[in-house]
């Protein structure tokens, strides 16, 4: 593989199964046969970590992985970079199964392939921001003014300036985490892994780091992997949603759509509470466009949130509003009334977008 940049073909998961246990691989066709996951344990002494893990990771996107502590979620997100190897199963990137690389061939991968944030920072206490910056630069061999010049951009990037010279200790956690994405980023890796990334900091920092996150992606647009048990968290970052109970994947697709139509109780027990208006799409609700669309003096582009064209409409005193594409091309037509119902009303979204009344 050598240094061949394979993070732009996406990451795609193949059948995954995780068993732990001393004859994992003899216990794979007991749980294909509907052995469950106590059972396995009780009778059989393994525990099932994942199950059948089928998942398409975009490139250049933001895939989070989501579900409650003992999910597999973790588990899911080592298996990409090889941290624990499968029972069974595939990880393709680009045209490489990561599962049967050899110790070289993984070692490369790690180095130049993938970079990882971790919840509890794993900053090298002995070490300046600068130094833990460049350290994965320093383990790939880079000559040091490349090192240097590249840490410092990207301590700058995060908001850091003047801050390179101090120790970890003389950071708060949110700087701190600031100093692992700078040093992942400075790996210069085509994927980037976050494991539970911002759980441990306090929640205004939590925001302010996934808004830090998003800002950069814009330009970076790296394939990442984001774990997290916050649904808000979940929501906000990711372009695809994957949620995972007890090693196996519930429901996967946009945030829109696990929002709008969860796939059991299960799911629609964490989307209960969700502000739907952050989430559902103007394109989603709108009507067609109509005589009167052309009319209007205010617009809102596909892609908007509902909160996001009330606040338009309200603040111009409006109750309707045109939704245009990239072009400027009125493609529906919004009232308030409409989005108000399908801000607090499941159905009245589900409805409307069944009938896809937008193109």
């Amino acid at each position: 593989m050598g240094n061949k940049k394979i993070g732009g073909f996406g990451i795609e998961i193949k059948k995954l199964y995780k068993i732990f246990g001393p004859n994992g691989a003899d216990c794979v066709k007991l749980i294909e046969q509907g052995v469950t996951k106590t059972e396995l344990n009780a009778k059989h002494g393994h525990v099932l970590g994942l199950k059948d893990i089928n998942i398409f990771m975009p490139a250049g996107g933001i895939q989070v992985i989501m579900g409650l502590s003992g999910s597999g979620k973790s588990t899911l997100i080592r298996h990409i970079n090889r941290l624990i190897d499968p029972t069974s199963g595939e990880v393709v990137i680009g045209d490489e199964d990561v599962v049967k690389m050899d110790a070289e061939q993984l070692r490369e991968f790690r180095r130049h392939q993938t970079a990882m944030v971790f919840q509890k920072f794993a900053l090298l206490p002995h070490r300046t921001v600068l130094e833990n910056t460049l350290y994965g630069l320093e383990i790939q061999g880079a000559p040091r003014n490349r090192q240097v010049d590249c840490a410092m951009r990207w301590i700058e990037r995060v908001g850091l300036k003047g801050f390179e010279s101090k120790y970890p200790n003389q950071l708060s956690g949110g700087m701190q985490q600031r100093v692992g994405l700078a040093r992942a980023l400075a790996n210069d890796a085509p994927i980037l892994l976050m494991d539970e990334a911002f759980s441990a900091l306090d929640p205004l920092i939590r925001v302010d780091m996934q808004t830090v996150l998003l800002d950069l992606q814009k330009e970076i647009k790296k394939t990442i992997v984001f774990i997290t048990h916050d649904l808000d968290e979940a929501l906000r970052l990711g372009d695809r949603i994957a949620i995972l109970r007890d090693g196996e994947v519930v429901q996967q697709g946009t945030g829109q759509d696990i929002v709008m139509n969860p796939a059991d109780d299960y799911i629609a027990s964490f989307v209960r509470e969700v502000n739907r208006g952050r989430v559902i799409k103007v394109e989603t609700v709108a009507t067609a466009p109509n005589g009167s669309s052309r009319e209007l003096n205010i617009s809102v582009q596909a892609g908007a949130t509902l909160e996001e064209a009330a606040r338009a409409m309200t603040l111009a005193g409006a109750s309707e509003i045109t939704v245009v594409d990239g072009d400027g091309q009125a493609i529906g037509v919004l009232t308030l009334p409409q989005a108000v119902d399908a801000m607090v009303n499941a159905q009245v979204a589900c409805s409307t977008s069944d009938a896809k009344k937008v193109a």
